[in-house]
């Protein structure tokens, strides 16, 4: 009777036992389900993800006012999508021009935000460009690396559907903004001087001449920081224009070894053609876009800034980029000002070639100058106006790290590196300088990502 009272104790201690190695596992699973949000919200998939995009920008060879608009939006998709899990972000409904935001998650429904977030950003990058099936593999491992970190089969899916839902929605404000009405139409090529006429060695032509008829996403009008007019041509010895002319020639024939580095390292030419006697070939770069937001990359790096903070960045920097374009591209074909190429070869000298090749569009402003300076303010708003960086944005062509002190130093850098590469007048970059500011500055004032009127907590994380 004893050993029989024994023998069951034993065995309910064991049936105890394993049961209680039984709730401890599924308690286990059920707290690897919950830890999935914290590897979720990973910034470097947001920033492989960007890079991806750049990839296929630089493939596709797009023009750098059309590659802004291609960064623009995906960005915006991703950054409404991922502020439903920061309540102290704000909607940029309303504050984007005719922006009336994506569609809302079902209040009762658990997502994986970050998920839905990336799958927003690579479903309207895939939309706006044309090899799309460069996203694939990279689609294939990113949605795996989900999957193995635990997010639950009907999160994951509920996510991917919620973040096409907001595709789409994007998708369809893109749609209005007046692109394609713009295609198919070609600048009109004045035969009175001083007009821009096509350059060698391509003599293409010119690329966007409607880009001021796209709606702009924060300024008021593509005219709203119109520089001043350009001085008029005159090709007199003495005149004002000669004299822009010879400071070109002058600037270009006495270089420093430091200042051909510059103009190479600021080139950011996406279609350079090359020729080797009856031969052409084109080598491909970023686009003057493409480099500011890869410097964006490096400082939410650097200041160890998380998922929504780094979306934050990007956005903030793309719609400046954005509406700089707009604004620059208004003036030049306003003026549809000669370039320095031509004009040197025409009236001092007819073999002089400019270190970088001179691109398709009318010279004043400088586009580099206008979108640098924009790049430059909103991202010194982010991280302060101290903010030491740097730059490998162009290492993968071939070029070295440069290191800069601000945002500030490195935009006058891109604006200069426009005299030393033959291919703007000083006005053009001066006054484009003046323009990205202005810009900038209109773009921090209006468009408010925070709901709290505080620093970004990246700031504080890089002094």
């Amino acid at each position: 009777m004893l050993k029989n009272r024994i023998r069951n104790v034993k065995k309910h201690s064991l049936l105890t036992s394993i049961l209680v190695l039984i709730i401890a596992a599924l308690g286990g699973c059920q707290q690897k389900q919950v830890d999935y949000s914290q590897a979720a919200a990973n910034p470097a998939f947001l920033h492989q993800s960007v890079g991806k995009l750049t990839e296929v920008i630089t493939h596709d060879i797009f023009s750098p006012p059309v590659a802004s608009r291609v960064y623009v939006y995906p960005q915006i998709a991703a950054y409404e999508v991922l502020r439903n899990e920061h309540p102290e972000y704000q909607s940029l409904t309303g504050q984007l021009t005719n922006f009336e935001g994506i569609p809302q998650p079902a209040a009762d429904s658990i997502y994986c935000y970050p998920l839905a977030s990336l799958n927003a950003f690579l479903t309207v990058g895939r939309q706006f460009t044309f090899s799309s099936v460069m996203f694939d593999a990279y689609e294939e491992e990113l949605y795996e690396k989900y999957r193995k970190m635990g997010v639950p089969e009907d999160v994951f899916a509920r996510s991917i559907r919620y973040g096409q839902a907001a595709a789409k929605s994007i998708i369809a404000y893109a749609s209005e903004d007046g692109y394609k009405q713009t295609r198919g139409y070609r600048h009109n090529v004045s035969q009175a001087e001083g007009h821009w006429v096509p350059t060698p060695p391509a003599y293409m032509d010119a690329i966007e001449p409607n880009w001021n008829k796209l709606r702009p996403f924060v300024i008021d009008s593509c005219s709203q920081f119109a520089p001043p007019k350009p001085v008029a041509y005159n090709p007199t010895p003495g005149s004002d224009f000669y004299k822009e002319v010879m400071e070109v020639y002058d600037a270009t024939t006495n270089m420093t070894k430091e200042q051909r580095e510059i103009a190479s390292f600021w080139d950011c030419n996406p279609f350079v053609m090359h020729t080797t006697g009856h031969v052409m070939y084109a080598t491909k770069k970023i686009t003057p876009g493409g480099h500011w937001l890869g410097i964006t990359g490096l400082a939410t790096r650097k200041a160890n800034a998380d998922m929504m903070q780094t979306l934050e960045a990007y956005t903030r920097v793309s719609v400046a980029l954005a509406d700089g374009f707009i604004s620059c591209w208004d003036e030049k074909y306003r003026s549809d000002k000669i370039r320095p190429e031509s004009v040197i070869n025409a009236l001092v000298d007819e073999k002089w070639v400019p270190l970088l090749q001179t691109p398709p569009f009318p010279e004043y402003p400088s586009g580099h100058s206008v979108i640098s300076n924009a790049a430059a303010v909103v991202l010194t708003d982010l991280f302060g106006p101290s903010f030491a960086f740097a730059d490998s944005t162009e290492v993968t062509y071939g070029l070295p790290v440069r290191s800069f002190t601000s945002f500030e130093a490195a935009a006058e850098e891109a604006a200069i590196s426009r005299l030393y590469g033959g291919i703007h007048f000083m006005p053009a970059i001066v006054n484009g300088a003046a323009e990205g500011k202005q810009v900038g500055t209109f773009i921090v004032s209006k468009l408010n990502t925070r709901k709290r009127a505080e620093k970004p907590a990246a700031v504080a994380s890089s002094n």
